[in-house]
């Protein structure tokens, strides 16, 4: 094959990728000029992006690139788990939360939250894998999520912490959007998914301290150290947060992805205590502290919001950080006992009723590989 010929295909191949990028869907949409000029507005936003509260790096040097190559290389022990994770089928409540109210984790950050007549879904990320391309991203570990998007119907909230792909999945939204009567989203987000079929006047979008209302819910939007983007380009051009759900008789929070921070005592001053924390608890490593909680700054997060009970997210369904699969949750748990904190464990697809004080505690993954 002649240099010539060479270098047309590879120019072929970087003119494809860059298409890819540009024109798919799955990267979401960008808001108009107007729109963007109105987050300027923001307390969060900074010289052409948004900004955390207080300083967070999370640039990768030559030196920590190598350090992560190399353990991306290496790899760690039981970084996955030897066989699928077993999953506890959902039985949805066909009067949505008529009975005890309950939270059931779906994996990572999906929840499936029903409480005062409502079904909301939080960070309903239930696709293959987080990936752009989930033919090659990283599996989930379970063969499938403990209820499928088709399963779903009458959702009265999705709620979305941020756009990273294991929190807004293309595939999902797709398959949910015609079922979801509000989408409830931080700045810029509604942009993504516009683009994938969702009326606008089914999206809201919310600053950091703002609040909304839905059939008596009260939804706030609230801080959370973290960063955005999707694709080459557009890096922290759209809000990351955290949320406060709070109904007549129950109060829950919901921390999306974080790094530890002064925003968690803020929000637990103004607006706990809560009968259930979910907190993320995973996909940590020192070289990006800033944007991650360590396990034990999960229950330290925990106690400064004022939670009564800690549910566990962000683990057991992807591989996304150089830790073994289930150090978050042996990690956490330790912490939580150490504190004297409430914390449960339920396996995928267990509900957690909310304000009991009976929880799921069984330590269920010891028994796996």
């Amino acid at each position: 094959m002649g240099v010539g010929v060479t270098l047309s295909l590879l120019a072929a191949g970087v003119l494809g990728a860059v298409s890819f990028v540009t024109c798919h869907p799955v990267f979401g949409g960008k808001r108009g000029k107007e729109q963007t000029l109105s987050y300027q507005q923001s307390p969060a936003y900074g010289v052409g992006k948004f900004v955390n509260l207080i300083p967070t790096s999370m640039g990768m040097n030559w030196d920590t690139t190598k350090t992560l190559l190399r353990d991306y290389v290496r790899g760690v022990p039981k970084q996955r788990p030897a066989e699928p994770l077993p999953v506890q089928p959902v039985v949805l409540d066909p009067l949505k939360g008529s009975r005890q109210p309950r939270a059931v984790w779906l994996g990572h950050s999906a929840v499936l939250l029903e409480m005062e007549g409502m079904r909301m879904l939080l960070d309903p990320m239930l696709g293959r894998a987080p990936s752009p391309v989930p033919a090659v991203g990283g599996k989930r570990y379970s063969k499938q999520p403990p209820i499928q998007a088709e399963q779903l119907d009458d959702i009265d909230v999705v709620l979305i912490s941020h756009d990273h792909y294991d929190h807004l999945d293309y595939g999902t939204i797709r398959q949910l959007k015609d079922k979801v009567k509000r989408f409830i989203v931080p700045l810029g987000v509604g942009g993504h998914l516009e683009r994938w079929g969702v009326a606008s006047e089914r999206i809201e979008e919310l600053d950091w301290w703002q609040e909304t209302s839905y059939a008596g819910l009260r939804l706030a939007c609230t801080p959370a150290r973290h960063f955005s983007g999707r694709g080459l380009t557009g890096r922290d051009r759209t809000l990351w947060c955290s949320w406060v759900i709070t109904g007549e008789e129950h109060n829950v929070f919901f921390s999306g992805d974080s790094g530890y921070g002064g925003h968690f005592q803020q929000i637990g001053e103004r607006y706990g205590p809560f009968d259930l924390a979910m907190m993320e608890c995973g996909q940590y490593d020192e070289r990006w502290a800033g944007i991650h909680m360590s396990p034990e700054e999960t229950v330290r997060a925990y106690m400064d919001v004022r939670g009564r009970v800690l549910l566990p997210i962000h683990w057991g369904a992807f591989t996304l950080a150089m830790h073994s699969w289930t150090d978050p949750i042996e990690r956490s748990t330790r912490a939580a006992r150490t504190a004297g904190a409430t914390i449960a464990t339920p396996a995928l697809g267990e509900p957690v009723a909310i304000g009991s004080a009976e929880v799921p505690t069984a330590a269920w993954w010891q028994s796996l590989g």
